[in-house]
């Protein structure tokens, strides 16, 4: 394998005239020096104004080696010190190099140039646009004759340094921990989606989707995601959150996008908005599904363009943010049903990650039991455990089909402040165990009661007089279907729920396309539930 060598001419230390320049340290002559090191050809990278320099150190190269070809290649930075330019130029000459991987391998020289070309070049090697390795040449210690000049070459295969890979592993690993609130989760599909929102967290700034059910933990989890974008100093601003399921109208333009006095009724002093008060930091829109048309324009605008105009004012504002979102409902079947916009869609979803309920992590009940206890201990400064029956008790329950756990996180939340309030010693015993499952079944029970009932009632709503057509044997089913479509953010999940017996013995499992006909019988579809639900 011939070695050749990649370098920026220094204009400031390859430079030199007369005999005396054979005393100074020049890099790019001395890095054809090494005996042990012989450079079959140096690409020497050189600006126009420099090109008489240049055929100087070429001709001292081929002096001090002449197994050396040295070949001049001739660009131009427009600002040597502009990063995006200088790393243009440079990408520019990487793509076009003819490089030969089989035959030669390739040294880049990142002694000379200015600091921001020596950056660029690093980039473009770590990058793998230039495959090959670094090389950085030194003066000798001490300038007394015959003492060599130095050089190192840098392997940027990190794989190869145990210790230095074993340090991100272990950085990336306390991520990963930090994003879970330390809770050691079992469920490999979640740690696998909690290793990848670390990885998006720390290396983009693009808007993530965080989806899934009421009480899955995405606030939480957006609210951590800020918090280690801050102790990796990505982010200098606040973290800001608001719930637009719980504002309409004006009151909405105006807590997303501010207002100028005098706007609206009641408007009387200017407001900023929360999108400027998270400039520079992150924005946090959970049940982002709820927004309106027009608040969902602006949002795109504010996204896009990072400029949109307060309620009332003729003079736009701007603000740096990253977005999270979250959201409880399809985004895709809202669009369908033209609640929400698809371009919007296509921007706040180029990270998109699904948090499970609490049923679907039954391996992670356990640790998150012993979190809520934590919790607990920690706003009370008690400390509170369950004995060895209590704790088996409660966990057979808990990862028993009875519990449903409608509210996820937030139902194993208030069960563990339950039973540490009906626990005075500290210690949760089984009397208190037994009287929290009952109280969480009632809890379920009623809800899902109260659910059908509903659902009664708003299928009398929906069929009117057709009511009185259908059998009532039929009704109390559609009642139920009606009742599970509510709940389901989309058609298909609500097909799954439907026909979890059934599906796995058929060829073909289109839960949707199934559901979608049974609604059909009694002239129903799923647009029609929901546009009623609203």
């Amino acid at each position: 394998m011939r070695n050749v060598a990649i370098g920026l001419l220094g204009t400031m230390l390859d430079k030199g005239d007369g005999p005396e320049r054979w005393s100074r340290w020049r890099p790019s002559v001395s890095l054809c020096q090494h005996e042990d090191l012989l450079i079959s050809r140096f690409e020497l990278i050189v600006e126009p104004n420099s090109h008489d320099l240049a055929e100087r150190v070429a001709a001292d190269i081929q002096s001090v080696s002449p197994e050396t070809e040295v070949r001049i290649h001739q660009i131009e930075f427009r600002d040597p010190w502009d990063f995006q330019n200088v790393y243009g130029v440079l990408h520019g000459f990487a793509r076009d190099y003819p490089f030969d991987t089989e035959r030669e391998q390739y040294l880049v020289h990142v002694t000379t140039g200015t600091h921001v070309a020596q950056i660029c070049s690093f980039l473009l090697t770590e990058s793998r646009h230039i495959p090959g390795r670094l090389i950085q040449t030194a003066p000798p210690k001490r300038r007394v004759p015959g003492q060599p000049n130095r050089y190192a070459i840098i392997d940027l295969d990190l794989s190869k340094y145990d210790r230095i890979a074993e340090r991100f592993a272990s950085e990336k690993r306390e991520a990963s921990e930090f994003l879970k609130a330390g809770i050691q989760t079992r469920n490999p599909a979640f740690n696998q989606m909690i290793d990848e929102i670390e990885h998006v967290a720390i290396h983009s700034d693009a808007p993530i989707l965080l989806t899934g059910p009421t009480g899955a933990g995405k606030s939480s989890l957006a609210r951590r995601i800020f918090e280690l974008r801050k102790l990796r100093r990505n982010v200098e601003g606040r973290f800001v959150e608001v719930n637009c399921a719980t504002v309409r109208g004006d009151a909405a333009m105006s807590t997303l996008f501010g207002h100028k006095r005098g706007s609206f009724t009641g408007a009387t002093q200017d407001r900023r908005g929360l999108i400027r008060e998270a400039h520079k930091g992150v924005l946090f829109l959970d049940e982002v599904g709820e927004l309106g048309s027009d608040e969902q324009a602006m949002l795109l605008r504010a996204i896009e363009e990072k400029r949109f105009l307060p309620l009332g004012s003729d003079k736009e504002v701007s603000s740096e943010f990253q977005l999270i979102c979250g959201t409880n409902r399809d985004l895709g079947d809202a669009v369908r049903l033209g609640d929400f916009r698809n371009d919007l869609l296509a921007r706040i979803n180029l990270w998109t990650f699904e948090l499970p309920g609490l049923a679907k992590r039954p391996e992670d009940i356990e640790p998150n039991v012993q979190y809520e206890l934590d919790q607990v201990a920690s706003a009370t400064g008690r400390m509170f455990r369950f004995n060895k029956e209590a704790m088996r008790s409660f966990l057979r329950f808990a990862l028993s089909a009875d519990s449903k756990w409608l509210g996820n996180f937030r139902d194993l939340n208030g069960a563990i402040a339950r039973m540490s309030t009906m626990a005075p010693s500290g210690r949760i015993t089984q009397p208190i165990v037994d009287r929290e499952i009952e109280r969480l079944g009632h809890s379920w029970n009623a809800l899902g009661e109260q659910e059908q009932d509903s659902s009664a009632l708003k299928l009398e709503a929906i069929l009117g007089t057709r009511i009185d057509d259908i059998d009532e044997f039929d009704r109390v089913q559609l009642a139920h279907v009606v009742y599970v479509c509510n709940e389901s953010p989309s058609l298909s999940a609500a097909g799954r729920r439907l026909f979890a017996a059934s599906r796995g013995k058929r060829k073909v499992q289109n839960d949707a396309d199934r559901l979608r006909k049974y609604l059909a019988r009694f002239q129903l579809d799923w647009r029609s539930l929901k546009t009623e639900e609203n």
